[in-house]
Parts: structure tokens; sequence; C-alpha cells
């Protein structure tokens, strides 16, 4: 039998936000979101490459941010609760420097009560795109300003911005680029494809 990532548990009662972060630390192992409606959705952990990608993505963004210092940037095993009441974990995110600072310091011990102003989602070989790209919608509705989807399976980007359709970029040979959002900061595309 093959389980299908991601697997959603509904839900009977709605989990308060400190019980779903006490329920996420104490099943620490798994790689747990929340949706709008309080399901708890059970991610696949990633491949190995896929886990070297998601570093190369990380480390990019962190080495562009450690010279600007506009923001703080935050990896996969981070939650943010979105303003819908989704609590997610996207691969990357990045959040301006004045937003993180005014989120009083216990909860940012906690999901931050914000949605990222940048997220990035690495499509892994157990990943359902169109999962993916609903998860983007989400954070596009709830204020993100720049996503990117990027599909190495299929060779595409999807790049989410607010009010505008999504652009697809069918190749990875160019240089995705991050303005306004993150000035100065791009990414290669070839990166990934080692």
């Amino acid at each position: 039998m093959e389980l299908e990532f991601p697997v959603v548990l509904k839900k009977l009662e709605v989990m308060t936000d400190d019980e779903f972060f006490a329920f996420c630390q104490a099943n620490d192992s798994l790689e747990l979101e929340r949706d709008k409606n309080g399901n708890i959705v059970i991610v696949s952990p990633t491949g190995s490459k896929t886990g070297l990608r998601n570093v190369t993505l990380v480390g990019e963004l962190y080495a562009w941010n450690k010279y600007h210092e506009f923001g703080y940037v935050f990896d996969s095993s981070t939650g943010f609760k979105l303003p819908n009441g989704a609590t997610r974990s996207p691969d990357v995110a990045w959040i301006q420097k004045d937003r993180w600072e005014a989120i009083p310091e216990e909860q940012q011990e906690k999901f931050a009560p914000l949605c990222p102003d940048f997220v990035i989602e690495l499509r892994s070989a157990s990943d359902d795109l169109t999962y993916l790209q609903n998860k983007m919608e989400e954070y596009r509705e709830n204020g993100c300003q720049l996503g990117w989807l990027i599909d190495r399976k299929g060779q595409q980007v999807f790049v989410y911005r607010p009010d505008q359709p999504v652009e697809t970029i069918a190749t990875f040979t160019q240089t995705l680029t991050a303005e306004p959002v993150l000035p100065g900061f791009t990414f290669d595309l070839t990166l990934l494809t080692r």
C-alpha cells in the first residue's frame, strides 16, 4: 500500500493555537501543518536531493539578506499562523525586518501570526502540484508579496504576485529576480539542476 501525501486528518474539534503548537512539539518527527478549517496536514519528508536543493535556496537568500539586512530568513521547519487561520511551513520564507520585529517575542517563539512577504515552495518527487499551487494561492491571499513555486519535475517555475496572473517560467536556464520585494536578490535556476 502506498500512502499519498499530503495526508489530511479531518478535525473532530479544532485545537487552539497553543494546543496545535504543543501537538507539533510533541510530534516533532512529523512535518505538520494546519489548513484554514483546522484540519491537520501531514506533509511527507523530502528526499535527500530535495533537501540539498532546499539548502541551496535558503543559503542563497541568507547570503543576500546577511549583506543587506532587510529582513529575516526562515527554513522549512518554521510555521506561520496565516490571517485565515491556517498554519503553514513554506520551504523558504522571508519577512521584512520591521514586520518581524513588531511581533512580541513570545509569539516569535511559537507560530508567528503573519504571512511571510516572500515564500518559496520546492516541489519534491512526492508533492502533488495542484496541492502546492493551492498553497501558493493561499499565501498570496493572506498577504504574501512574492512567491516562487519551483517544480523541478516539470522544469517550470510559477511566480505569484498580488493582483497579477501567475507567471510561468518554462525553463531552468533563467535567473529569477525578486524585485521589488527583495531588491537585488536573484536566483540562478541552474543551481537546482545538479
